[in-house]
């Protein structure tokens, strides 16, 4: 093979492999459930009055409330139920029903808005929800599904500092407690006590349904005290899963979660699968639990004051062992220059200085190779019939000039890891959400609408291609490097604009890097040819 074809299928060997992550791992487009707001009128007396009442008898079994399969001795009933508690700030409203449950989170901040430019939901109407609560009794369960929970409390106005509610369910023979204190920043403490030890369930709930990106990964989440990280991604769930010495669990996409943490070292953690083999993830309780909550965006800043801890609840993927080091960076970046879009070029002129060494070697290695082609075609001419000497001829040349076959795409490897590593980084920081750049570009998290950026890096790449020196002895190898920048362009319009304007403004960097090179080559042959000539002057 070629040192062109070596340089050619790296290319073509990048692309592929962009091509098959995007076909592997494609994100599904979910409807978004519009979640119906019921406006209760019921006060906290009036609600106090039905606690003795029968729930409706409009009732579904155990599997649609639970969110799975469970075996028929655990079987419970599940209502339409309306809400209890209401507690809200000025960034979101979380209801609570009759259930005891947290029915509704709505993020009322613009920026999170969906696709439609509604509210986020963040409880899917589907499926389980955070703090639904199974007994291991049948008997138990029938009656807990038919008797309202009572608050002391209808509403809680958090935007001041944290407030309490206590809900209580009281059955034939066992009264349930749960006291929850909600916070201004999304979390919440609760504590659950019954008043006999049963066995039962405490579910973390469904992941929330707003992913609109591809290739993310969305589904259940287990960090354990020893630091490893089991992703349980949507409809790859098989069967049950425990796990123990849990310091947190999530149910999350692309941005946000629903996170359950501070569990004791012996709390069983478990992940069942649904009809869909979609997790679902629950964990046994103790007559008297403690536990900690949150419910909304994957933050960084917020999930860090919280607990430290949860900022484990951001994945990266594969590329975690590099993505989490970059994000710290563009973080400590944006800390000083106060603005994601120039953090980001910031992230990548660093990224370029790293890297400098090896693409400065290789663009001086292809540019060698340029300036020998014609005598590595002479010296293949020559001898045409012996490869095996041609070959040793080809070699010797390559190291009387010091060019390396393989020089220029060693630097064009190394950027496939960390590209991959940036998308992760780009496409699940939260903060790019309604984040601005300057002029049109005015959300990083989302796609270019007036499609400039993807053209801008297009063009770049381009002409990048132009400046790179090349020694193409197939035309159709030409040709199809040639098609790159189209081929590039097309994927690149619907990624979110920071990750195009990560890849833009690299483009710009290898082009004046590249242009310097050719410039040093430049100067350096006319500094030959008038040595030449005056040589040729003086032997006259």
């Amino acid at each position: 093979m070629t040192p062109n074809q070596r340089l050619m299928v790296a290319v073509i060997l990048s692309v592929v492999f962009f091509v098959a992550y995007t076909a592997i791992f494609p994100q599904e487009q979910p409807e978004m459930a519009q979640v119906k707001q019921s406006n209760s009128k019921n006060n906290v007396a009036s609600t106090n009055q039905q606690a003795s009442n029968m729930l409706p008898n409009s009732v579904s079994n155990v599997s649609n409330a639970a969110g799975h399969e469970i075996s028929p001795q655990e079987s419970i009933a599940a209502n339409d139920l309306s809400t209890l508690v209401t507690v809200s700030n000025k960034h979101f409203i979380l209801k609570m029903d009759t259930l005891g449950r947290i029915s509704s989170t709505e993020l009322l901040d613009e920026k999170f808005n969906d696709k439609d430019d509604n509210h986020a939901q963040l409880i899917p109407v589907d499926g389980t929800k955070p703090l639904f609560v199974r007994f291991l009794d049948s008997n138990i369960n029938e009656e807990a599904t038919k008797v309202a929970y009572i608050a002391n409390i209808s509403k809680l106005d958090v935007k001041d500092g944290a407030k309490k509610v206590v809900l209580t369910q009281k059955l034939s023979n066992l009264t349930v407690t749960k006291e929850i204190t909600f916070y201004p920043d999304g979390h919440y403490d609760a504590k659950v006590l019954l008043s006999d030890n049963k066995r039962y369930f405490i579910y973390l709930g469904q992941r929330p349904e707003i992913t609109e990106q591809m290739m993310t990964i969305s589904g259940a989440m287990v960090y354990t005290d020893d630091g490893i990280v089991t992703i349980v991604e949507d409809g790859d769930a098989e069967g049950r899963k425990t796990f123990s010495g849990v310091e947190l669990i999530s149910a999350f996409d692309q941005y946000s979660a629903s996170i359950m943490y501070g569990f004791t070292k012996d709390t069983n953690i478990v992940i069942e699968r649904d009809r869909d083999d979609n997790p679902v993830v629950y964990f046994e309780a103790v007559q008297n639990m403690n536990f900690n909550g949150y419910i909304g965006q994957k933050e960084y800043k917020t999930l860090k004051n919280i607990n430290p801890v949860l900022t484990n609840a951001i994945e990266y993927g594969w590329f975690t062992f590099a993505s989490k080091p970059l994000f710290q960076l563009l973080l400590w970046l944006h800390g000083i220059l106060g603005n994601w879009g120039w953090s980001i070029i910031a992230l990548t002129l660093i990224i370029r200085v790293i890297l400098y060494p090896l693409t400065y070697k290789g663009m001086v290695s292809m540019q060698k190779m340029k300036n020998i082609a014609p005598q590595v075609k002479a010296v293949q001419a020559k001898y045409k019939g012996d490869p095996q000497r041609m070959n040793a001829a080809v070699m010797d040349m390559y190291k009387k000039h010091g060019a390396n076959p393989l020089g220029g795409c060693l630097p064009m490897l190394l950027q496939i890891p960390v590209f991959f590593a940036i998308y992760r980084v780009l496409l699940n920081a939260v903060e790019l959400q309604g984040a601005p750049w300057m002029l049109w570009v005015q959300d990083l998290s989302r796609m270019d609408s007036t499609f400039v950026l993807p053209v801008l890096m297009g063009a770049s790449m381009y002409y990048q291609q132009k400046l790179t020196p090349s020694n193409f002895t197939d035309p159709m190898q030409e040709k199809v490097f040639k098609f790159l920048p189209i081929i590039f362009t097309f994927f690149f319009v619907t990624f979110p604009s920071g990750l195009v304007l990560y890849w833009f403004v690299n483009n710009l960097f290898s082009i004046a890097q590249q242009f310097i090179v050719n410039q040093q080559f430049k100067n350096a042959k006319d500094v030959e040819v008038a040595i030449a000539h005056k040589t040729e002057k003086k032997d006259d």
